[in-house]
């Protein structure tokens, strides 16, 4: 079977020419440039990849290099779910919102605790929802307006997957006051997300249950890839944390994007050094084919 080890070198990074050439002569194989000097697949045949990986590793060394190993064919997607506390923004969302409040290092503690996989994400959401009891909406708009930025190459990655036919979700942990806004300026075709009770314009400190879990962002996976009649193996994941844990181990590619170790162990493979247009580049689309470039 032939198969493709993706090589995408940091936006800053120095180019994989010799890299490439080097990993190819190691694999037998043939060298195929997605972006010239940055991203490149290398086709060669093998009955499986963990040698490949091993390979590569070992010549990539320390440097800032993304990679991905896959059998070639069938690799773009036809759905993309994605988290958006800290995958397609740059924050967390409670965060900031704790910030606001005077909250910040009690509330971040409990979230950096939960990312980790060393609390129970449901109960941990709830915490921390608690303490912002009486803040005011206007609080959320600040945040929108001041703190929240879309993740680097998150456009890119929408607009070319949804150009090429790919449907779209955002899953979030997060809360739908902010998926709603991030939908509008990325385009993503359906979004599930934790809804902040709110009476009057003054937050409650709870959370409508049942809350969206590490269990429900694979529970919806599942009913997206259903309903559109697609199977499994037709699906990307992408996530940092390990409330995505559940969806990365269930797609036909998981993604661990800038993650935490228990996500980047549960993902098929991972973003530590690009941005989310590497996604794009593991899917074997050329640089020629982006369309909507950050």
């Amino acid at each position: 079977m032939e198969h493709a080890l993706t090589l995408v070198t940091a936006p800053d990074g120095p180019a994989i020419d010799d890299l490439a050439a080097s990993v190819a002569g190691r694999l037998h194989g043939r060298v195929v440039w997605l972006d010239e000097g940055r991203a490149v697949d290398i086709l060669f045949e093998a009955a499986s990849d963990a040698a490949a990986c091993e390979i590569a590793a070992t010549l990539i060394g320390e440097r800032p290099i993304d990679m991905a190993v896959q059998p070639r064919h069938g690799r773009a997607r036809k759905l993309l779910v994605g988290d958006m506390d800290s995958t397609f923004i740059t924050v967390e969302c409670i965060d900031v919102l704790a910030a606001r409040a005077g909250l910040g290092d009690a509330v971040a503690a409990i979230t950096q605790s939960s990312i980790r996989g060393e609390r129970d994400f449901s109960d941990s959401l709830r915490e921390r929802v608690a303490l912002l009891k009486g803040a005011g909406e206007s609080l959320l708009q600040d945040a929108w307006n001041e703190d929240v930025a879309m993740m680097p190459g998150a456009r890119t990655l929408l607009a070319t997957m949804k150009h090429h036919g790919a449907q779209t979700a955002l899953v979030s942990g997060g809360f739908t006051w902010f998926t709603e806004r991030v939908v509008a300026q990325l385009g993503f075709d359906h979004h599930r997300a934790n809804v902040l009770e709110i009476r009057d314009g003054i937050l409650t400190g709870k959370v409508i249950e049942p809350v969206l879990d590490r269990d429900a962002k694979q529970v919806i996976l599942g009913e997206l890839h259903r309903a559109l009649g697609l199977s499994i193996s037709e699906t990307l994941t992408v996530g940092d944390g390990a409330n995505d844990i559940a969806m990365l181990g269930a797609a036909g590619l998981g993604v661990a994007y800038h993650p935490v170790p228990a996500a980047a162990e549960a993902a098929d493979a991972i973003v530590r050094h690009g941005d989310l247009s590497t996604l794009l580049f593991y899917q074997g689309y050329h640089r020629r084919a982006f369309v909507g470039i950050d």
